[in-house]
Order: structure tokens, then sequence, then C-alpha cells
């Protein structure tokens, strides 16, 4: 029986992808000198955010995931990342191969509400790996690739924002169901606004902040608009 075991020695941003997308570098090694001639491979990637230390202001950002700090105890529970597939090519002993991992800005998923908290620093991720492998000299052999297979790595922050950017630059977007954007799209036409930004602008000028409230700077007044 082939052992396998899996290390991730990079990732990098594609710049070339048509929506947002890392490509993490995988290093595959099959004990022994028996041929491998593919790898069918599931692989899951897990956030394991206890895992590293935060920030005030990204505790700050993390309260509607894991509530208060005092509490992170019980609550800093691993976040869903990614599940992707991939098919490792022909190899002897090891072998490395890109990992391209599809990736989404929106906020309504926990792995992107907790990426967009952090400032700085790396994301303490766990890949586990499991999967068929064809091995064999003169023939095939089928093999599991059992499910206890899994690699630890630490993504750099500066690595996600950097994709974040090439795809939102200075911006980001949020999904809504489409009775909202009609509502939102009449509700502009009704008001002449040349964009969306000032439609959610007025809409928050409208909403009378309180003095103190960040918004009251974005918006640059509090006096209420007509709905």
């Amino acid at each position: 029986m082939t052992e396998f075991s899996f290390a991730c020695v990079g990732v990098r941003a594609d710049r070339y992808a048509a929506g947002p997308t890392l490509v993490f570098r995988l290093r595959v090694t099959a004990s022994g000198d028996t041929p491998v001639h593919a790898v069918a491979l599931r692989c899951q990637i897990r956030i394991e955010p206890a895992r590293r230390g935060y920030a005030a202001a990204e505790a700050d950002g993390l309260t509607d995931l894991f509530g208060e700090r005092s509490r992170w105890g019980s609550t800093l529970q691993p976040v869903q990342f990614a599940q992707v597939p991939l098919m490792v090519s022909a190899f002897t002993g090891e072998t490395e191969t890109d990992l391209v991992v599809p990736c989404t800005y929106d906020m309504d998923i926990a792995a992107t509400r907790y990426l967009d908290a952090l400032t700085d620093g790396e994301v303490p991720l766990l890949m586990l790996f499991s999967g068929t492998a064809f091995t064999g000299t003169g023939g095939f052999r089928v093999e599991p690739v059992p499910w206890d297979r899994e690699a630890s790595f630490r993504m750099p922050v500066a690595t996600w924002r950097e994709m974040v950017e090439q795809h939102f630059p200075g911006c980001g977007w949020i999904r809504l169901p489409g009775d909202t954007m009609d509502a939102l799209l009449a509700y502009r036409s009704r008001h002449a606004l040349p964009s969306w930004e000032a439609t959610v602008k007025a809409l928050l000028a409208g909403a009378r902040p309180p003095a103190n409230d960040p918004f009251r700077t974005l918006t640059g007044t509090t006096g209420r608009t007509e709905p």
C-alpha cells in the first residue's frame, strides 16, 4: 500500500482568472518507488481561527461571527473555506501541483466575513485530503487516499487582499434579493440618482444617523431624504 503525504508550500492570487481565485502550491509525496499514474483528490480547506491572535479592531469585526471576545473559548470554531477536486498527474516519489480555489467576496459567506475582518498577519488553514490513487508497474492498482491525510498552512492576509483588490479595486459588493434590487432601482430612478453609490448614500442620509455614527462622515449630512 502506497502512503501519501501532502504539504502546501505557497499561495498566490491568480491575476488572469475571470473571478477571485487563489492558487495553492501543493507538494504530494508517495512512499516507495512505485509509479503513481494519477491521483483523484478531494480537497477540503478550513480556516482555524483559534490558531492566531487578533487586534482589537479585528475582534470588533468578528463579533457577528463569534460573539464577544469573552465567549471565544467556545465559539471560535473552524470555518469552511473551500472544497475543490484536483487531479494529480503521473509521478514517482514526489511532485508539485497547483490547487486552484475559486473564491467569493460575498459578505453573506462566513469565510469571506472572517477574512475581510483581518488587517494583517496570516490565516491559519487546515487542508484535508482524500481520494483515489492509480499506481503500479506494468498495470494499474487502485488505492485509497485515506481521510486522515492533511496539511496545515498559514496564508498571508496580504495575499487575500491582493486577490480582492484585483477584482474589486477600492470597493466590495453585496448580494441582495431580486425584489430588494427592484425597489432600489425604482428609488434611484425616482430621484434621478447618477449611481448606486449615490443611491446608498441618499438612503443612509435618510436614516438620520446619530452624531457619532461613522456614516455621518460618509454621507456628509443627517437630513432626511424622501423615500
